[in-house]
């Protein structure tokens, strides 16, 4: 076989081009399917390459900001080897990469061959889909859709949630708004707010659960899986998949989930390039 690798800026043609290819596996693809349609709503600069077997596209890349990490689609060997190719001829230096584990790891492989460089494995990961309605625990509270009135409490919430998630985020606000807007925020309430989970727009019929988190001083209490769990069954009736991701290093989360219906499907790694 032999793949060519074509760049573009554009999301729109991206989605377009590779629209059968991304839609055949909506659980995998799920995140670069909604990062794609987010660039399409939000213009922001990216980069993006389409691996094609002849007319078929086999892999896609997505760079944007465009000083973030490369996100890919589950490639084959040969056509991973084709994307770095074509990233490295093209002279675009990136600072890492996030991807299904085996895909991720060959990419790093092959990016430190040809740029003489090191790559250092920094998150591992694990997807999980929502397989079954578990018992619901008995635990205190409902969910609610959070308002534009919850602002504050959310922007804080989020800013709470990339300080233990270890990211650095640019100013978080717009998006924030945006997504309240659209009612994608949601909150478990004992008497007042006490966790938080946000959903994905669904794209291809999947939605991935974001944003899962809980104060310190109410943590341990089953607060944050009785919103997901309440949030994931909400979904799974009006006819939508769910998904989410894991840290790997975090025991209590995985088990959390596993408990309140999600099965692991496949592992992500990130790596950081130097």
């Amino acid at each position: 076989m032999t793949v060519e690798v074509a760049f573009s800026e554009d999301p729109g043609r991206v989605l377009t081009e590779a629209k059968v290819f991304l839609a055949s596996d909506p659980v995998l693809h799920n995140l670069i399917l909604t990062l794609l349609q987010e660039r399409l709503a939000y213009p922001e600069p990216g980069r993006y390459w389409l691996a094609k077997d002849g007319d078929t596209v086999v892999g896609v890349a997505f760079q944007s900001p465009v000083d973030f990490a490369a996100t890919l689609t589950p490639m084959r060997p040969e056509v991973v080897a084709a994307v770095v190719e074509a990233i490295v001829e093209a002279g675009v230096t990136l600072p890492g990469v996030i991807g299904e584990a085996a895909t991720a790891a060959r990419f790093a492989g092959q990016w430190t061959e040809r740029q003489g460089s090191a790559a250092f494995p920094v998150e591992g990961q694990r997807i999980y889909e929502f397989a079954r309605m578990p018992v619901r625990e008995v635990i205190g509270g409902r969910l609610r859709k959070a308002s534009p009135n919850d602002r504050d409490l959310v922007v804080a919430w989020m800013r709470g949630f990339y300080a233990d998630v270890g990211q650095v985020v640019r100013d978080h606000k717009p998006v924030v708004e945006r997504r309240l807007a659209a009612g994608l925020f949601w909150l478990w309430e004992d008497g007042e707010p006490v966790s938080m989970a946000a959903n994905s727009e669904p794209v291809e019929g999947v939605l991935r659960m974001q944003a899962v988190y809980t104060p310190p001083d109410r943590r341990n209490r089953g607060y944050a899986g009785a919103c997901v769990g309440d949030l994931s069954r909400r979904m799974h009736e009006e006819g939508y998949g769910c998904i989410l991701y894991t840290d790997l290093g975090n025991p209590t989360s995985n088990s959390v989930y596993r408990r309140i219906g999600y099965n692991a499907v496949a592992e992500a790694l990130r790596y950081r390039f130097e």
